[in-house]
Formats: structure tokens, C-alpha cells, sequence
């Protein structure tokens, strides 16, 4: 993403998507060659197919993906590795984000959330519910999996805002905050080793061990993914969620509050259609030519998939339920990605959205925004959009 004045974005849930159609040749946001790719079952091939890898994408000649160092452009990210590499390091964490694991998580997730709404109520009008809820919530969920203290939640944010830098840091900024997180993470893992608990880290640790082989790089990689990755997104879904049910869809407030289910198929519908941040497509690299929705796409090309139009195609998802935020969905959301790289903590970011959502309407069914959606600012990354700050009343 390149730099943009916060103050002249517009809500992620008014963002223009063309049509869906067969795939054609476009650009990268810098400027290089790519395919894009934006219809349902094309997207979700191409996410799925292993003919289309990430680990080319950062090979030397390959083309820049970002013209500034950060997180989610580290060839050693689990993210941007390919068959065997890439599953070594995925089943070191295979058991610990299913939908029975988040499910015994869900009491004490629900008493964070509860905590933070005493906390809320005691705050004079109007207050910040970024400060007061969207933010504190997911950082003491993660840090309560990983085991961090007070000192790790406090740098958080600090390390976030550079792992996704948005273009306003400088290189060498990005590069020494990245590399004292990096430090961080080698520390946790060398602790954990030492002296291993019952939280995320240590299990991690363990399932390393037993797989035996794994680049000490990769699994550090791994644990600064997790520590930004596991708030940066949840609290990105929750802030954009609420400036657009408290904004746009006041009337649907009342029944979250009201219809725990209802709350988690608004969720859904959330999650499915306002996208974390502008990026319009997840690259892909094309090891062999490869038939995409009756167009060839050639080996050694960059394709953009675009999970957004997808998610709007509507041969899969009909125009008359789009706005239906208690509609069950169609066909699974894109937006968690789809194949060998779909997000591990998918079930957790529904979960927390879910229970956030729920309990914030319970208590507060009058919550209302305190100044318009127009002059909200925005906290702006490479692969995020949300709200800096959000008035509320009650």
C-alpha cells in the first residue's frame, strides 16, 4: 500500500469492486506485470492450486511486492512458504487454533470481554471504543495464549505499526524495529525452551522439537506472526464492524445484543464482506502455465487473486441476501483465504468478533457514534484499515 492521507479514505464497507470476470492481465500495485484474478472459483483455485506458490514471489529476480521492509514480506513468514516447508511449520500448530480448542477458550475470552466493558461504562461520554475496547481486547486474548507480560502487550502496538508499516516510517526505521522484534521472539523461544508452560509459545516449542529440522529463522518468524498477526486483524474486523453497524445499520444493533446466533451470523456476513484493508488481491506466483477459467495463465506469472470481488460474485452469493447480515452464508467467505494457506486463527477472529459484538450490544443497545463516519482517521498498513480513534455515546 502506498501512502495515503487518512483523512481522505473511505469506509472499507464503501469500497467499489468491479464485476467479477475471467481473469486478464493488470498491473502490481508498484507497477510490474500480473494476472488478476476476481471471480469466485477462479480465486478460490488459485488459492488452493499448489501450481501457484508464494515462496517464488521473493526469489531475486523476482519483482518487489513493497518498496518498504516489513513483516508480511519476510520470505521466512510461514505464510510465504511453499509444500513441504511450508506444512513442517504449519503442523507445529495444527491442534492448537480448531474449533474445539477456541471453544474451551470461549469463557475466559467472554470475561476479558466483560472486563472491558466495566471499564467502558465508567468512562465519561464520549469515549473511545478503540482505546476502551477494540484494541485491549485481542491483545489480551493473544497474550494470554502466548504468555506475555505486561512489558510484550505494552510494545504491541508499537511493533504492529512497523511489521505493517503503511509507507510513513523510513526503511531503516522499519528495519530496527523489526529486528528488536525479531530479538524478542528469539528470546521468547529461548525462554520457553528453558522453562516451557501451558501456554501457545511452549506448545509451539515442543511441536518443533518433535518435527525436528525447522529453521530457528522460520519459527521466529512464526512467533512475531502470531504476537502482531493474532491482534492486528481482530481488532482491524472489530473497528471496522462497528463503524458500520453504528454508522450504516443502527437498526440491526438491538437484535446482536439480543440473538447470541444472530451475532454470529452477523459475524460472518462482516467478516465476509468489509476486507481489512485496500489491498485488492493476494499474489500468487505461477510455477507452470496453468488453465484458469478457461484463460492460460504462463508460468512465471505474478497473479493478484482478488478475494473481495469474489466474495461479491454473485453466482455465488445472490445481490438479494448481500446486505443481509443475519443471512447464513452461501458458500465459505474467501476472506480467511482458501487451501494450504487459509488463516490458522480463523475460528479465533470469528469467535472474538462474535462474542465482542454480542456482549457490547447487550450492554450498550443505545451505542451510537459520536461524530460522523466521514471524520473518522484512519490507522492505515500494508495489509490493514481501521479506525484510529471512535467516539461513541450510550
Amino acid at each position: 500500500m502506498t501512502t495515503t492521507d487518512p483523512s481522505t479514505l473511505v469506509p472499507l464497507h464503501r469500497l467499489h469492486f468491479d464485476e467479477p470476470g475471467p481473469p486478464r492481465p493488470g498491473e502490481l500495485p508498484g507497477g510490474g506485470p500480473a494476472w488478476l484474478v476476481s471471480r469466485y472459483a477462479d480465486v478460490r483455485q488459485v488459492l488452493s492450486d499448489p501450481r501457484f506458490g508464494r515462496a517464488r514471489l521473493y526469489a531475486a529476480d523476482a519483482p518487489a511486492l513493497s518498496d518498504v521492509p516489513d513483516l508480511v514480506n519476510n520470505p521466512d513468514l510461514m505464510f510465504n512458504q511453499d509444500g513441504p516447508d511450508h506444512l513442517r511449520l504449519r503442523r507445529t500448530l495444527r491442534r492448537a487454533f480448531t474449533p474445539r480448542a477456541v471453544a474451551r477458550w470461549r469463557p475466559w475470552i467472554a470475561a476479558i470481554v466483560e472486563q472491558l466493558l466495566d471499564r467502558l461504562e465508567d468512562r465519561p461520554q464520549p469515549a473511545d471504543v478503540v482505546e476502551e475496547f477494540t484494541l485491549p481486547l485481542p491483545v489480551a486474548v493473544i497474550s494470554r495464549l502466548m504468555g506475555l507480560d505486561a512489558s510484550a502487550r505494552d510494545r504491541m502496538r508499537h511493533w504492529s505499526e512497523h511489521a505493517f508499516s503503511d509507507g510513513s516510517h523510513s526503511g531503516e526505521e522499519v528495519e530496527s524495529v523489526l529486528k528488536e522484534f525479531g530479538a524478542f521472539g528469539a528470546e521468547l523461544l529461548t525462554e520457553r525452551r528453558r522453562a516451557p508452560g501451558d501456554d501457545l509459545i511452549s506448545s509451539l516449542v515442543r511441536a518443533a522439537d518433535e518435527e525436528g529440522g525447522l529453521p530457528e529463522a522460520q519459527l521466529v518468524s512464526l512467533v512475531c506472526g502470531l504476537v502482531v498477526g493474532g491482534h492486528d486483524s481482530t481488532m482491524t474486523m472489530l473497528g471496522n464492524a462497528l463503524l458500520y453497524l453504528l454508522g450504516e445499520r443502527p437498526e440491526s444493533w438491538p437484535r446482536i445484543g439480543a440473538d447470541e446466533e444472530a451475532a454470529g451470523r452477523a459475524a460472518d456476513r462482516l467478516i465476509h464482506l468489509v476486507p481489512l484493508g485496500d489491498d485488492r488481491g493476494t499474489a500468487r506466483h505461477a510455477a507452470v502455465d496453468t488453465e484458469v477459467g478457461g484463460v492460460v495463465i504462463p508460468a512465471g506469472a505474478v497473479v493478484l487473486a482478488d478475494c473481495g470481488a469474489a466474495n461479491r460474485d454473485p453466482a455465488v452469493f445472490p445481490r438479494h441476501t448481500r446486505d443481509d447480515l443475519f443471512a447464513p452464508l452461501e458458500a465459505p467467505t474467501l476472506s480467511f483465504g482458501a487451501g494450504a494457506h487459509y488463516c490458522l486463527g480463523a475460528w479465533l477472529a470469528r469467535t472474538e468478533l462474535q462474542i465482542a459484538l454480542h456482549r457490547l450490544s447487550a450492554r450498550f443497545p443505545g451505542l451510537r457514534l459520536a461524530e460522523p463516519a466521514d471524520a473518522v482517521i484512519w490507522r492505515t498498513g500494508t495489509t490493514s484499515r481501521s479506525p484510529r480513534r471512535l467516539g461513541v455515546r450510550w
